[in-house]
């Protein structure tokens, strides 16, 4: 069956599509894009991105990719940043006044009908620029920063990353995630590199994408694991929905730890685990669990080497935590500096910030930043106390809040779309945890905010915590939530 892209307004083949693709690239050469341009791209997941995507790869372009909800004002202090020649856009994406972008309608209009590139698509000089992607990171521990890579190293990733979790050219990939960052665009490519069918589907909406499931026959689906729970949710108050996955083969998580239980549940439901996997955007794709290997973020990828290390630096025993160390050739290339050159990055083994541990099989089990907090004398590490209660079936996160008496106050954030009483919770927790792990309050929400990688959001929940914190003093019998009071 020929390879198709399937939207909410169309169906090509692939191989219509990237003619199309080339009759993009020459309206684009032709607005000045050349080799080595650099052009930022804001938009949102659509046909247009996807085939402006492509046509800027074969004119090879430097690719400054922004999130499509990204504030007007951080826009153009990227494109500054960045040098940006041209700004290419929906007609919905926050631009400031006097930017003078580049509409992607009106990109798509000219090129209708004109006589595309000659040839096929070519990513030959795309693949040779040190700095073909310019990505941007979450900002979930501090500034977001400009992440460089080589367009070469990224499409090697995704090369491995398909022969690892072993997509084929007969599979439907369902990404539920904004192409225009590492997880989703990483999706995208990979259907091109398999050369198999793609579906754009509105990923903010899990009810409606279960339709175009259902429709086109999804073979693989990749989410966050918020998604998946809200997924589950759906298909537990409405059974007839399971039938939209009955295609699935392979439910693949990614950008957020998660959470074993949520993991089961797919089992209990669907018969298929959760596949989670580990990267970041400074390495690219890391390690995967597969079919046959359904256990944790599975074992990291060929070509690639993963340890794990203790507080002096030597590999720990499998089963002990400590800190994820990668060995990545296809790592990015540095960090954009403040006048758009590159600071180049330290080859070699890559220091990711992340606790997790290793089985005797190699299997990777991330738990999280390595965030350590201090409290009446003990050092704790939020993340791993979060995978303790996980265990119990109790979704939460952590926020540290400083205290004068005790080093700081804990504020557990436990996700819950049934609206249980914190007690409840309370009463799971604490006997989960040891006295000293145990929260000073327990408030529930009934999802946790996230950023634009799906991954909970967690200034705002620091936000929230503070102004919980700020009410309860204020107001002693205010708030929802139990635990010793503030301090």
């Amino acid at each position: 069956m020929a390879a198709k892209i399937f939207a909410a307004d169309s169906v090509e083949t692939l191989d219509a599509f990237e003619r199309k693709a080339l009759g993009l690239a020459r309206t684009l050469r032709e607005r000045g894009v050349h080799p080595g341009t650099r052009v930022l791209l804001k938009a949102g997941n659509s046909t247009a991105f996807v085939g402006a995507l492509l046509a800027l790869m074969h004119l090879g372009a430097s690719i400054v990719l922004v999130d499509h909800q990204e504030k007007a004002d951080q826009t153009e202090r990227i494109r500054a940043q960045a040098g940006a020649k041209i700004v290419l856009v929906d007609d919905d994406a926050p631009v400031v006044d006097g930017c003078e972008p580049v509409f992607l309608y009106e990109v798509m209009a000219t090129s209708a009908g004109a006589a595309p590139e000659d040839g096929a698509l070519d990513f030959t000089v795309w693949e040779a620029l040190p700095d073909g992607l310019i990505m941007w990171s979450s900002g979930s521990t501090g500034r977001p920063k400009g992440i460089v890579k080589s367009g070469g190293r990224f499409l090697k990733n995704l090369e491995r990353n398909a022969h690892h979790v072993g997509h084929t050219p007969d599979d439907v990939l369902l990404p539920l995630l904004p192409f225009n960052h590492q997880y989703g665009l990483s999706m995208v490519l990979i259907a091109w590199i398999t050369r198999c069918s793609l579906v754009i589907a509105p990923f903010r909406r899990p009810d409606r994408a279960l339709r175009f499931a259902e429709h086109t026959g999804a073979t693989v689906l990749d989410a966050t694991p918020a998604t998946y729970r809200s997924i589950l949710n759906i298909t537990r108050r409405r059974p007839s929905a399971r039938a939209a996955l009955r295609s699935v083969r392979m439910f693949c998580s990614g950008a957020s730890p998660l959470d074993p239980s949520l993991s089961r549940s797919y089992v209990d439901e669907f018969g298929l685990p959760l596949l989670d996997s580990y990267g970041s955007t400074e390495l690219g794709n890391v390690a995967f669990a597969t079919p046959e290997n359904p256990v944790a973020c599975g074992t990291v990828m060929d070509g690639l080497a993963l340890k794990v290390v203790g507080e002096t630096g030597e590999p720990v025993v499998p089963g002990e935590i400590g800190e994820v160390l990668v060995d990545c050739p296809d790592m990015m290339t540095g960090h954009l500096d403040a006048e758009g050159g590159v600071i180049p990055a330290t080859q070699g083994w890559f220091t990711t910030g992340d606790l997790g541990h290793l089985d005797e099989r190699g299997n990777l089990f991330v738990i999280g930043r390595k965030l350590a907090v201090n409290r009446n004398g003990y050092t704790l590490y939020p993340e791993i106390i979060e995978r303790k209660i996980a265990d119990r079936g109790c979704s939460a996160k952590i926020v540290a809040l400083p205290a004068a008496d005790r080093g700081c106050s804990l504020v557990f954030f436990v996700e819950d779309e049934e609206d249980r009483d914190a007690r409840h919770w309370q009463e799971i927790i604490n006997d989960t945890l040891p006295v000293w792990e145990r929260p000073n309050r327990v408030q529930v929400i009934d999802r946790f905010p996230v950023n634009a990688n799906g991954k909970p959001h967690r200034g705002q929940l620091e936000e929230m915590a503070a102004r919980l914190y700020a009410r309860v003093a204020a107001e002693p019998a205010a708030g929802t939530g139990t635990g010793p009071s503030p301090a």
